[in-house]
């Protein structure tokens, strides 16, 4: 079936549901109304593991693929997660039924992990299904998920000082690189202290002096954003955070404790007068729903390819909405990672006036796997207007540059 044909099958079945609720159960509708599946099915699924990116190919009966990010910390060991455990589960099913298929990978899969490998793998295959959905529609995610009339996504700029000891960047180096993102155009930027759990209220502390500088070197009317990485126990982060704001007016900080301590991140919360932001840390509805009701948090960062994909960062957004929660995306890779949070950003109600991005970042050599890349300009990213997720994979480039 091609897709043309595919898309008028479709449209069948919507026409018979559009009938007055008198014809819905009527003898002659029953017996010549199409059935419940939408006629292609999935007939294959590859890994694509680089250095610092995990990609999931997804093909149909149809001769259509499409292409998920999954999560990059473990691309090997996320790789063998989505061949042994989400693999055998979802071939030869419906793409469309990606929701029962979401159900069945996680729970079936859910002793291998579920707050780490598992759900980054199942984002993979997920935010893959979405793009196959897409692409046999014949339209962007956003729309066939319930586009929120979102054309453009405001960014912010987000930098690390780097996790090597050998190489951290300095109070001179970051404000190098905040200066940067600001010429570009950026008018939020996040520098990112990357202090992490073994380490907390680490001694001696350059976080003032590189917020000091970073302020000096932006000017006063750029927003910043610090993220602290559960470096601090909640005293430690209540005093360091009242100081930076009095002295440098920063806007708003990230994971100020462990992600494990959610009456430590709820003391934070309620002690200081600007916002909170965590979630990069929390990888299901389950776990988003403490971070809610416990935590306490102001911001919630769902990411992509961490929180189970596509699917579930939605269902997460939706239940933000309840509880008056925005969702302000965590998402540091360039590609179908960000193309995949642009078109969740334009499908839900409580997207943040900002969102996460970390730039193109041509260090990471991903930009020749993709035939096309994201629209940025002054500040804002365009939302993928293309069928599916937006960006167009060169198959050729992605197999040739696979590591063996």
């Amino acid at each position: 079936m091609k897709r043309k044909d595919f898309i008028t099958s479709v449209s069948l079945g919507a026409a018979a549901s559009a009938l007055p609720f008198s014809k819905l159960f009527s003898k002659e509708l029953v017996e010549t109304s199409p059935n419940n599946k939408s006629g292609a099915t999935i007939s294959k699924v590859e890994t694509f593991a680089f250095k610092k990116a995990t990609f999931v190919r997804i093909e149909s009966s149809e001769g259509i693929s499409g292409w998920g990010e999954a999560d990059h910390d473990y691309p090997d060991l996320t790789s063998a997660v989505i061949e042994n455990i989400c693999k055998p589960i979802v071939l030869g099913n419906d793409p469309f039924d990606s929701e029962y298929l979401w159900h069945q990978m996680y729970f079936k899969g859910e002793d291998a992990g579920n707050s780490g490998l598992l759900p980054g793998a199942i984002a993979g295959v997920d935010n893959a299904l979405w793009d196959l959905k897409g692409k046999l529609l014949n339209m962007p995610v956003h729309k066939i998920a319930g586009g929120f009339k979102t054309d453009k996504v405001r960014v912010y700029g987000s930098f690390g000082r780097g996790e090597n000891p050998k190489t951290r960047k300095g109070a001179e180096a970051m404000a190098k690189t905040a200066l940067e993102f600001v010429s570009q155009g950026y008018r939020t930027i996040k520098a990112r202290m990357q202090i992490r759990q073994l380490n907390i209220d680490p001694d001696p502390d350059d976080t003032f002096e590189i917020i000091k500088a970073v302020r000096k070197a932006v000017g006063d009317e750029i927003e910043i954003f610090v993220d602290y990485n559960n470096g601090y126990t909640p005293a430690k982060a209540i005093a360091l955070t009242r100081k930076l704001v009095d002295h440098f007016n920063i806007a708003s900080i990230e994971e100020p404790v462990s992600y494990h301590d959610y009456e430590g991140l709820r003391q934070v919360v309620e002690a200081i007068d600007i916002p909170v932001m965590a979630g990069e840390h929390e990888y299901s509805r389950w776990q988003m729903r403490d971070l809610i009701t416990i935590g306490k948090a102001d911001f919630i960062n769902a990411d992509i390819i961490k929180c189970g994909g596509f699917s579930e960062c939605r269902k997460v957004a939706f239940m933000a909405h309840a509880f008056d929660k925005y969702i302000m995306s965590h998402n540091t890779m360039p590609t179908l990672a960000t193309a995949a949070t642009l078109q969740l950003v334009a499908s839900i109600p409580n997207a943040a006036r900002v969102q996460e991005y970390a730039g193109a970042r041509s260090e990471m050599g991903l930009g020749t796997l993709f035939d096309n890349s994201l629209d940025f300009k002054d500040g804002y990213l365009t939302v993928p207007t293309l069928p599916g997720l937006g960006l167009i994979v060169n198959e050729a480039e992605m197999r040739k540059n696979k590591p063996k």
